[in-house]
């Protein structure tokens, strides 16, 4: 599902204009595999590169080196013109929700289907489904500023999983959530990976991970240092 060989990353640095990446090295020599419908947590402390590693996964950057390799498919190879079919196999959860502040969460959930251009019947049957699925049926009307910090989470759950991705891969799902809220809305990362998806999730909360033992990736100062 995932392979990562000799990768590293640099992003731009002061004068990195024209996509020169002059930058220090934020990732280095990564080198991992992460089979198909397997749950792995990503860890490490602050600043370790863990979102950089998760833009990788989704696409949202190209390594400065080394291959990456998504759904079969190695970043070296593809074309620019095909990024965005792959990305919509790949479903995203953040820590600041990142919903649309003036569409209501129905509208939320039915925007990437009606980019693919899902049709509005079975738009509004797969949303349904979504909203039942996360308990949230009651609000889908609902402007996100009205809802729960832990409601916001699981419409961005739902709205991660509305395409049915291979690859989920969340950064700090449950970093502004109590501990109630973050048990539940692993639960709901849980039962995408019983259904098959390959599930990454970046997390700072130990308690959490050693409640729910799974294989990790630990990075530090961005250096895979466990794998495992």
């Amino acid at each position: 599902m995932v392979r990562f060989a000799s990768v590293g990353l640099r992003y731009a640095g002061p004068a990195g204009a024209g996509g020169d990446r002059s930058g220090p090295e934020v990732l280095h020599d990564l080198s991992f595999i992460l089979p198909t419908g397997s749950f792995h947590w990503l860890l490490g402390p602050s600043g370790a590169g863990k979102s950089s590693l998760l833009r990788l996964m989704q696409l949202a950057l190209r390594p400065s080196r080394g291959e990456v390799e998504v759904l079969g498919v190695p970043l070296s190879r593809v074309r620019r013109g095909a990024l965005p079919g792959l990305r919509r196999r790949i479903g995203v959860v953040y820590q600041d929700f990142r919903l649309l502040p003036h569409l209501p969460v129905f509208d939320n959930l039915a925007l990437p289907l009606r980019i693919a251009g899902r049709a509005e019947p079975q738009i509004r049957a797969d949303v349904q489904e979504m909203l039942r699925w996360v308990g949230l049926e009651s609000k889908a009307g609902t402007l996100p500023a009205a809802l729960s910090g832990g409601e916001q989470q699981r419409v961005a759950i739902a709205r991660a999983v509305v395409m049915r991705p291979a690859l989920l891969v969340a950064d700090e799902p449950t970093g502004n959530l109590d501990i109630a809220q973050a048990r539940r809305v692993l639960a709901l990362l849980q039962e995408m990976h019983r259904l098959g998806t390959t599930v990454v999730v970046a997390t700072h909360a130990e308690a959490l991970v050693q409640e729910h033992p799974a294989p990790a990736l630990r990075l530090a100062e961005g250096r895979l240092v466990a794998h495992g």
